[in-house]
C-alpha cells in the first residue's frame, strides 16, 4: 500500500451537526465561518445540517456523531443538549449576569454591549441628544433582544439620560396593521429628532415603513440604526438602511476550532469567547442632518424615497409646495447645494452601496436600479465624484474592505 493509501486509512472523518436556523442571517454568517474554519484547515468533517435545527432536537442524545455546534439563543436548544455526551461548543448573544451562560459548555459569544454601543457612539457622532431602543416582546427565545436593552440602558445611565425602550407586538400577519399603527402611535410620542437603535434589521425595517407611512422623515426626524447588516433588509427598504456588523463569521470559526480542539482531547469546560462588532455600515437611515427649515426637511424626505426612480427637481418642489426657484435657494442656504446635487449624490451612494456588497447584478442593472438614465451617465457620475469608473471603484474594494467598514 502508497504512503497516500496510509494516510487515507488513518486520518478520521468526524460527524458534525450543525444545529441552526438557516433561514436567519446571524445563522447563515456563523455556519459560513465553520466553513471557512474547515477549508483553511485539514479537519475532515462530515457536516449534518438542516433549513432549521429544530428538527432535529428530538432524540438528538441518540445522534451517532462525533460533536455537535449549536445556537444556544433557543432554550429548547440549551435542554435538548444538556443530555448528550458528545463535545458540544454553544454559540449565542452575551449576557450581562455570568450565570446566564450555560454551565461548563464551551460558548462563544457575540457581544451585545459592544453592538449596541457602536450603534450609540454613532448615533451620537450624527449630532443627537435624544435616544430610543426599538426591541421585541420578552420571551425566552428573545433572551438575546432583552440583552441588547439592558446594553442600552446601561449606556443611557452612564450619559445620565433618559431613553426610551419600545418592545410592540412580535411579527404576525393577523396582528401586522396593529403593530405598525401602534409603533406610529409611539414614534408620534418621541421628541424630535431623535436617533433609535433597533435590536435587529427586520426590526429596523418595519419602525422604518412606520415612519414613512406616518410621514416622519428619516433621517432628520428619526434617524435609525439595525444590527446585522442583512442584505435582505437593505433590498426592501426605500430610505437604506444602516446597520452594525455582527462578527458573526469570526464566531463561526472560532466555535470551529474550539470543537476541533475537543475532538482531539482538549479540555474546555467554560471556555468563554466574546466577538465584538466588526463595524458599521453606514447608509442614510441614519446619516442625520439637521437643516433648519420645514421646507428642506420635506424634500428631503422625498428625494430619499424617490430619488433611485429617476426624479426631478420640480417634482421635489411640488411636493413641497413650493417654486423651483425658492426651493433652490433654501437648499443652497441650508445644504451648500442644489436640489439636483442632492439627488445625484443619493443615487451615487446607493450604486456604491450595491457595488461595495458584491451585488450579483451588473453594472448596467445598477445603473438602472439607481435611477440613472444611462450606464453612461453613471460612469460620468463616478469619473466627476470620485475619478474612478464604477468597475474600478469595484476592483478597489478587496483592499478597502480588509478590516472593520464604515461607509460614509
Amino acid at each position: 500500500m502508497t504512503l497516500l493509501g496510509d494516510c487515507r486509512m488513518t486520518r478520521t472523518v468526524h460527524r458534525i451537526a450543525l444545529l441552526f436556523n438557516g433561514n436567519k442571517i446571524f445563522d447563515r454568517d456563523i455556519i459560513a465561518g465553520i466553513g471557512e474554519y474547515l477549508s483553511s484547515t485539514r479537519a475532515s468533517w462530515d457536516l449534518f445540517l438542516e433549513e432549521d435545527f429544530r428538527c432535529r432536537l428530538q432524540g438528538i442524545e441518540r445522534w451517532q456523531g462525533h460533536g455537535i455546534i449549536a445556537d444556544f439563543d433557543d432554550p429548547e436548544a440549551c435542554a435538548a443538549l444538556s443530555r448528550v455526551s458528545l463535545p458540544v461548543v454553544a454559540v449565542g448573544g452575551s449576557y450581562a449576569d455570568a450565570a446566564d451562560y450555560p454551565g461548563d459548555t464551551p460558548y462563544v459569544a457575540t457581544d451585545n454591549f459592544k453592538l449596541v454601543k457602536l450603534a450609540y457612539d454613532h448615533l451620537i457622532e450624527a449630532g443627537l441628544q435624544r435616544f430610543a431602543c426599538f426591541s421585541l416582546p420578552q420571551a425566552d427565545v428573545n433572551r438575546w433582544a432583552q440583552e441588547r436593552e439592558k446594553a442600552f440602558e446601561s449606556l443611557m445611565q452612564r450619559d445620565g439620560m433618559q431613553g426610551e425602550i419600545y418592545r410592540g407586538l412580535g411579527t404576525s400577519a393577523p396582528s401586522w396593521d396593529t403593530a405598525v399603527e401602534q409603533q406610529i402611535a409611539w414614534l408620534q410620542t418621541l421628541p424630535k429628532p431623535i436617533g433609535i437603535i433597533a435590536v435587529t434589521d427586520a426590526r429596523a425595517r418595519q419602525l422604518l415603513q412606520a415612519c414613512l407611512c406616518a410621514g416622519i422623515a428619516v433621517p432628520e426626524q428619526v434617524a435609525l440604526i439595525g444590527i446585522d447588516n442583512d442584505p435582505l433588509a437593505r433590498i426592501l427598504t426605500r430610505v437604506p438602511l444602516s446597520s452594525v456588523i455582527q462578527g458573526t463569521r469570526e464566531m463561526g470559526r472560532t466555535a470551529a476550532h474550539l470543537l476541533h480542539q475537543m475532538l482531539h482531547g482538549g479540555r474546555l469546560a467554560g471556555t468563554r469567547i466574546l466577538v465584538p462588532p466588526a463595524g458599521i455600515n453606514v447608509l442614510a437611515s441614519s446619516r442625520h442632518e439637521a437643516p433648519s427649515h420645514p421646507h428642506v426637511m420635506q424634500a428631503m424626505h422625498f428625494i430619499r424615497q424617490y430619488a433611485c426612480q429617476g426624479i426631478k427637481t420640480e417634482q421635489v418642489a411640488d411636493y413641497v409646495g413650493v417654486s423651483r426657484s425658492s426651493l433652490e435657494w433654501y437648499f443652497r442656504r441650508e445644504l451648500g447645494r442644489s436640489v439636483h446635487d442632492e439627488i445625484l449624490r443619493f443615487k451615487l451612494d446607493v450604486a456604491k452601496d450595491m457595488l461595495q456588497h458584491k451585488d450579483q447584478r451588473s453594472i448596467a442593472e445598477i445603473a438602472v436600479s439607481c435611477g440613472f438614465t444611462s450606464v453612461q451617465y453613471m460612469h460620468a457620475v463616478f469619473k466627476r465624484e470620485l475619478g474612478c469608473t464604477p468597475r474600478e471603484y469595484q476592483d478597489r474594494l478587496p483592499q478597502a474592505e480588509a478590516g472593520p467598514l464604515s461607509l460614509n
